[in-house]
């Protein structure tokens, strides 16, 4: 299960490993993008589902060996009280020993670093930023980005209260998912367990 899949950049990737997967996406023009890249015969499927409901849909509870959200793919951009209930439903679509993988920002890092112009609020831990981003015809859009970051400690919270194992935590940087202790000189951690 990919939560947050987007495009389908992981489940499509997976899938070609002949991995069947499922991701969901809270954007239609996301899951259409994913479907239209989807060849013919490809163990991936897509479905628009908003990832915060995720543990209300009885047609997916105790489905998966996996489910994953990388990427901030819905973990992290949203409230961080909905964080939680997007990994107790990515729980409850596991089998009995199923495994859970989620990225997710750094508060270190965010502190350490601060990126110009960008809001980090300590009581919440969430980081406001003005950027810009490309739209579909590569034309420049403003856009604001409100990102949760954690603390180890915190990932370790949240799993428990979702009835996960935190088996690890490493330190990790986009495309690049080795096996690091947790650090504050990376911007993100990958934070693995098991139902």
């Amino acid at each position: 299960l990919d939560v947050g899949c987007g495009p389908g950049r992981h489940s499509l990737a997976l899938a070609a490993r002949g991995i069947e997967v499922l991701g969901i996406d809270i954007s239609e023009r996301f899951v259409a993008i994913a479907q239209a890249d989807t060849p013919e015969g490809s163990p991936a499927s897509f479905r628009r589902l908003d990832a915060r409901h995720l543990g209300e849909d009885p047609t997916l509870a105790g489905s998966f060996d996996a489910a994953i959200s990388l990427c901030q793919g819905a973990f992290g951009l949203v409230h961080p009280g909905e964080d939680a209930g997007v990994l107790s439903g990515m729980a409850a679509a596991l089998r009995n020993g199923g495994r859970v993988a989620v990225s997710a920002f750094s508060a270190y890092f965010q502190v350490r670093y601060p990126v110009e112009g960008a809001h980090f609020d300590a009581r919440t831990g969430v980081n406001h930023e003005h950027t810009v981003i490309k739209d579909e015809t590569g034309n420049d859009r403003p856009a604001e980005l409100w990102t949760t970051c954690y603390t180890p400690r915190e990932l370790g919270f949240l799993f428990k209260d979702a009835g996960l194992v935190l088996e690890h935590v490493w330190s990790v940087e986009p495309g690049d998912y080795g096996r690091r202790p947790p650090d504050v000189e990376t911007p993100e951690f990958l934070a693995m367990g098991r139902r």
